[in-house]
């Protein structure tokens, strides 16, 4: 048995500076995670992709 390791990438509008940043990782099914990218040993949000894409669209809408 294999076991599926999250693939983290940095949000599109991170910054290369170091500010406030997240990770996101959607390569794992039913799920999408969330991490603070300064923190990556710390807590990870976990929601279903339904829920995430619901707000990147309004994310996007508010920019």
């Amino acid at each position: 048995m294999t076991t599926q390791r999250p693939s983290w990438r940095k949000a599109s509008r991170s910054g290369q500076n170091g500010g406030n940043c997240v990770e996101v990782a959607d390569n794992l099914p039913g799920r999408v995670l969330v991490r603070d990218s300064k923190d990556q040993s710390g807590p990870v949000l976990t929601f279903a992709p339904s829920a995430w894409q619901g707000f990147v669209t309004l994310a996007k809408q508010h920019g």
